[in-house]
């Protein structure tokens, strides 16, 4: 068995299929346009992540590793494809965090669809748990969180959260002090899922979709 890297660095995303991802920007920018933003955000996110160089750089993909978006992601950017189990999002992030410390001491986890984290985030996230926090997270400005760091990891941090609302971060922290763990909170960050957010994102000088 091979020995455990120090860190590695995990990516979720869906495929890019149109009509079923960024459903509530395609009144803007149609289904394929709409699915091409997905696209740009995801390869955005894995260049991060490998500008990042905190380690190998895994793709986790929903539904499957399949679709040809994912394969071209393997050779374009050396990642390593890993399928999303089933079950809602506290159930894959703990699937993917357990498989992931399999392989690394510790991981770097985050969302595909938030421009606005960067290499740095990730190397802080890194530098937090090698100085002895136990979990590192970026809240979101909907009250959730774009980006988990665990060295170790407790199912209670994911089952029964109330997933979609703005209860996610506060509900988080308090378990975290249940568990009696330390942790860090990088800055508040913002993802891309509404009309507003993609405006705020060419606003501020992020990127167009790409073409279908």
């Amino acid at each position: 068995m091979a020995a455990r890297k120090d860190s590695s660095v995990m990516v979720f995303a869906h495929a890019p299929v149109a009509g079923r991802v960024k459903k509530r920007l395609i009144p803007v920018l149609g289904e394929h346009g709409a699915a091409a933003l997905h696209r740009s955000l995801v390869e955005h996110a894995l260049m991060v992540a490998n500008e990042a160089a905190q380690g190998p750089v895994e793709l986790w993909c929903n539904p499957g590793i399949d679709d040809p978006f994912f394969q071209s992601c393997r050779e374009r950017f050396g990642v390593t494809l890993h399928p999303q189990c089933a079950g809602d999002h506290g159930l894959r992030l703990l699937d993917a965090l357990e498989d992931g410390l399999t392989r690394a001491r510790q991981v770097v986890l985050f969302a595909s669809d938030c421009p606005a984290l960067g290499a740095a985030d990730v190397r802080a996230a890194n530098r937090a748990m090698h100085d002895g926090r136990d979990a590192v997270f970026s809240p979101a400005e909907d009250g959730g969180y774009l980006l988990v760091g665990l060295s170790h990891v407790m199912p209670a941090l994911f089952e029964a959260m109330p997933w979609g609302t703005d209860a996610v971060m506060e509900e988080t922290r308090q378990r975290l002090r249940n568990l009696g763990w330390r942790w860090l909170e990088l800055a508040t960050r913002w993802d891309v899922e509404r009309p507003e957010d993609y405006q705020r994102m060419v606003r501020e000088g992020g990127f167009a979709p790409t073409h279908p």
